[in-house]
């Protein structure tokens, strides 16, 4: 489909603060590029021991406006002066008596602000080793003194010109590299700001799910367990009222003993207890899974809370035990903790992404050994604690780990895994000013290491 001129326009708009002024360009051919190739001005560094030559290069060039001349008949002093006058083209005499033009050549070549600039040999020799020799050593011109005044001009304004596009091209592939960069840092803050985005609407449809769970199955639970007391207590009575008749009446009626046989009525008494003990466990139970899912979403702790790392891990682990009994064992080797200050719910959804990632590597592992989930907790350097959640899984190949936290990185199939519970993850402990390691190597499993500060600093 072709864009629309509107969409089109503004495309241009939002990428031409990244461009080049094209108002400020001369040159038709760089245009295309956005580079400005146009550049009058030129600094001409003569150096020649012979003050003669200095005179009359001086005369040559006179007239010449956009030419200025600096001489040096002191080699010794050429470096220094190139460096603070910053010439665009050097002259250099190719023999003088304390320092050889060849070597001075090299030192301008070697020198980080002088390597670039054009220098043109100067010599009263027509001898193509010399030359040879010249250009070995990175000259960029041979001229033999004095040459003609149209032609020393000309080679002068060439090669200056040239060293001015060059330092344009240079400056413009850095300030394109630094705009690459800005672009490349603006679409990874983008990346993790949708991370965070999918992240908080994810955890708030959770808060939402399970508020309404807890809501609608909290009340019958409480309705029923309310009932269970005054129950009791009537079942209590009827069976006190039952054996007061057999030891009042022991003889019963033909018809009534048929029915006492008929329904069993020793074992109802024995039973009936039990079955209400039974019930109420069941109900106890359900409210500890609600209590669990509470505490996962800490629907009411959205601000950091000093919380029990403990307890954010059991609630995650009860979650997943639906799970966890396909044969995965989970071993805690639970340290002494202090009461830690984070956003719990966020710290929940690590585990949860961790855990359930270690379920899915273990339950599609073939091998007959025991699977297994080991949790180990620990206070380090008093001031952090540290959650180890390590499995026995295939473990993850070497060449994918520096991806695992990225965002939208999955190894699992198609509609299987987002790439976004380990990307999550890892902003949260950054959140948290914490961080996360990942060790794994294959055939032995797969090794998170969670490090969080005990008191949370904004």
């Amino acid at each position: 489909m072709m864009l629309q001129t509107e969409s089109i326009a503004q495309i241009v708009k939002e990428i031409q603060p990244f461009l080049p002024n094209l108002n400020q360009l001369k040159n038709p051919a760089a245009s295309k590029f956005g580079i400005n190739l146009h550049t009058d001005a030129v600094t001409l560094l003569l150096i020649d021991d012979q003050i003669i030559i200095g005179e009359a290069v001086h005369r040559i060039l006179a007239p010449e406006t956009d030419i200025s001349v600096h001489y040096v008949s002191d080699p010794t002093q050429a470096i220094q002066k190139a460096i603070s006058i910053e010439p665009t083209v050097i002259l250099l005499d190719m023999v003088m008596p304390e320092i050889d033009g060849l070597m001075l050549l090299r030192w301008f070549r070697s020198h980080p602000v002088t390597r670039d600039i054009p220098i043109v040999m100067l010599s009263s020799k027509e001898e193509p080793k010399l030359k040879a020799d010249a250009f070995t050593e990175g000259a960029n011109d041979y001229l033999i003194k004095l040459p003609d005044a149209v032609e020393l001009i000309a080679r002068i304004r060439y090669h200056s010109r040239a060293y001015n596009n060059l330092k344009t091209l240079t400056n413009t592939t850095i300030k394109a590299q630094q705009q690459a960069q800005q672009l490349e840092n603006t679409l990874q803050q983008l990346q993790k700001t949708q991370v965070q985005l999918i992240q908080t609407e994810k955890m708030s449809s959770l808060g939402r799910m399970v508020a309404g769970l807890a809501h609608e199955i909290n009340n019958p639970i409480s309705f029923i367990q309310g009932n269970f007391n005054p129950l009791s207590s009537y079942i209590e009575c009827l069976l006190n009222l039952i054996e007061l008749y057999q030891q009042e009446y022991p003889n019963a009626t033909s018809g009534i003993q048929e029915k006492i046989t008929d329904i069993n009525l020793d074992f109802i008494i024995e039973d009936l207890p039990k079955i209400l003990s039974s019930m109420k466990i069941g109900t106890d139970r359900i409210r500890e899974i609600l209590l669990s899912l509470r505490n996962f979403s800490r629907l009411d702790q959205a601000e950091k809370k000093a919380v029990s790392i403990h307890d954010g891990i059991d609630s995650t682990l009860l979650i997943l035990s639906h799970r966890l009994k396909q044969g995965i064992e989970i071993i805690k080797n639970y340290g002494e903790l202090p009461l830690v200050e984070c956003y719990p719910a966020q710290l929940n959804q690590v585990f949860m992404n961790i855990l359930s990632n270690a379920i899915d590597a273990l339950l599609e592992q073939k091998s007959q050994t025991q699977k297994q989930i080991v949790i180990q907790t620990e206070t380090i350097n008093s001031n952090k604690v540290r959650v180890t959640i390590k499995d026995n899984g295939p473990g993850i190949d070497l060449e994918i780990q520096s991806k695992i936290f990225d965002p939208f990185f999955t190894t699992k199939p198609v509609n299987k895994g987002t790439g976004l519970g380990l990307a999550i993850s890892y902003q949260i402990i950054e959140n948290h000013h914490g961080n996360i390691h990942l060790t794994s190597r294959s055939e032995y499993g797969t090794e998170f290491a969670i490090e969080i500060p005990i008191a949370l600093v904004n």
